[in-house]
């Protein structure tokens, strides 16, 4: 099992799944409110992004390291493990929104600053309420996947 300072690795790295995909998401929403805010954060956004997405696959393999550890067979980490194996093509799919939001929105300013008229406008904002969308959506996932764990680690320690 994967330690780090003596401490199994899954609920610490499980913290950097929490914290920076929904901080992505709500960066997101930021990036796809204002393209000034595409421009100055898009690229801190994506790199929160980028490290809650690979954080996911570490969660979910220290995870089962942890679970072989402790011996399986408890039906509330089966749920948690469950939900958790449906997070990773959605953080995929958060992430390859948010970078077509902003390659397509810096294309979009270049020909906006060339003075040429197209569809770009369009298809950034296609792609921002899109990428938006998703960052909610995984959001939500975290949520739900995190109280799956939570009960299965909390259950019946707190009402002692």
């Amino acid at each position: 099992m994967t330690l780090i300072g003596g401490l199994p690795a899954h609920p610490l790295i499980i913290h950097a799944v929490v914290v920076l995909l929904p901080l992505a998401a709500l960066g997101t929403l930021a990036v796809a409110a204002r393209p000034v805010w595409r421009r100055n954060l898009g690229g801190a956004v994506f790199l929160v992004a980028l490290a809650g997405v690979v954080a996911v696959p570490l969660a979910t393999t220290t995870g089962e390291q942890l679970e072989a550890v402790l011996g399986g067979q408890n039906p509330l980490v089966e749920i948690h493990e469950q939900r958790a194996d449906t997070l990773l093509p959605f953080a995929l799919l958060f992430l390859a929104l948010l970078a077509a939001t902003l390659l397509l929105g810096r294309r979009a300013d270049r020909t906006e600053a060339n003075g040429a008229a197209t569809r770009g406008g369009v298809l950034v904002t296609t792609a921002s309420v899109l990428a938006a969308l998703a960052g909610l959506v995984v959001t939500g996932l975290v949520v739900w996947i995190g109280d799956a764990g939570a009960t299965a680690v909390w259950q019946g320690v707190v009402n002692r």
